[in-house]
C-alpha cells in the first residue's frame, strides 16, 4: 500500500510539472478573456527602440527572455516601445535584474522628437535591486514603487537579485494601480489633487517634465539602465 501511494504522489507531481504553463504562452481561458503577448519568447517583434524603426543590439532574446545586454555596442541601447498605444489596461509580465541592476517600466509615452526621452512623457514602475543599485537611496526609487512619486520599503518586496518578479500594472481611466509580487505598491488617479502634490514634490515639476503624464494613454516602454535585466511573460489586455 505504501508502495502504491509513494508512486501515485510521485505521478501527480510529475503530472502537475507536464501541465505548468510554458512561458510567454496563453491559456485558453487567457485567451478569452482578451490577453495577448507582447512578447513571443523567440522575436522582438511589436517592438522598437525609442523614436527608431528597430529594436537596438543590446535587446536581445535569449533562452525564451527578452534581455537586455549591457556589453553589447553602445550605438544599440536605448529603451524599447512597444509598436502600439495603450489606454485603458491591465499588463502583467515577469522581470529580474542583475546585482546592482536598474530598469523600469514606463508607460503613456508619447513617441515624438520632440520628446528626447520616454521619461519626459510616462510615469515608471521602478525595476531594481534594491540591496545593490545606486538609485537604491530614495524610498520612492525601489522597486515596484511609483519612481520618484510613491511608495517606500513598507511595499517594495522584490526579490533577490537574479530571480523573478511577478508585476501587475493597472490603468483604467488614468486610474493607476500598481502591484509586486502580490503586493499593492501604490493606487491612485493621474490628474488628482493627490497626483499633482506628488509631481510637485518630484523632479517631474522641473520644466523639462511639462508633458509628463498629461495623457493616460501611450506606448509602453521597457527601460535601458544599469546593469542587465531580463523579461518573459509580457501579456496585456485592454479594459
Amino acid at each position: 500500500m505504501k508502495k502504491t501511494l509513494v508512486i501515485a504522489a510521485a505521478m501527480s507531481v510529475l503530472g502537475g510539472a507536464a501541465i505548468a504553463q510554458t512561458p510567454n504562452t496563453l491559456t485558453k481561458k487567457e485567451q478569452k478573456e482578451g490577453w495577448k503577448l507582447l512578447f513571443d519568447g523567440k522575436t522582438t517583434q511589436g517592438w522598437h527602440t525609442y523614436l527608431r524603426d528597430t529594436v537596438g543590439a543590446k535587446w536581445q532574446v535569449k533562452n525564451g527572455n527578452l534581455v537586455f545586454d549591457p556589453s553589447q555596442p553602445k550605438e544599440g541601447g536605448g529603451d524599447i516601445v512597444t509598436n502600439d498605444v495603450y489606454e485603458n489596461f491591465e499588463l502583467n509580465l515577469e522581470w529580474k535584474i542583475s546585482p546592482g541592476g536598474n530598469s523600469g517600466i514606463i508607460f503613456d509615452i508619447q513617441e515624438d522628437p520632440k520628446y528626447g526621452a520616454t521619461y519626459l512623457t510616462g510615469p515608471e514602475m521602478q525595476v531594481l535591486d534594491n540591496l545593490k543599485a545606486d538609485d537604491n537611496k530614495k524610498q520612492n526609487h525601489l522597486a515596484g514603487c511609483l519612481y520618484d512619486m510613491s511608495g517606500d520599503s513598507t511595499v517594495s518586496k522584490p526579490k533577490p537579485a537574479g530571480e523573478w518578479n511577478q508585476v501587475r500594472l493597472i490603468q483604467d481611466k488614468g486610474h493607476l494601480t500598481f502591484i509586486l509580487n502580490g503586493i499593492k505598491t501604490f493606487e491612485g488617479q493621474i490628474g488628482s489633487p493627490e497626483w499633482n502634490a506628488m509631481v510637485a514634490n518630484s523632479k517631474f515639476k522641473a520644466a523639462p517634465f511639462a508633458d509628463f503624464a498629461k495623457v493616460a494613454k501611450g506606448k509602453i516602454a521597457l527601460q535601458q539602465h544599469p546593469g542587465s535585466s531580463e523579461w518573459r511573460n509580457i501579456k496585456i489586455r485592454q479594459l
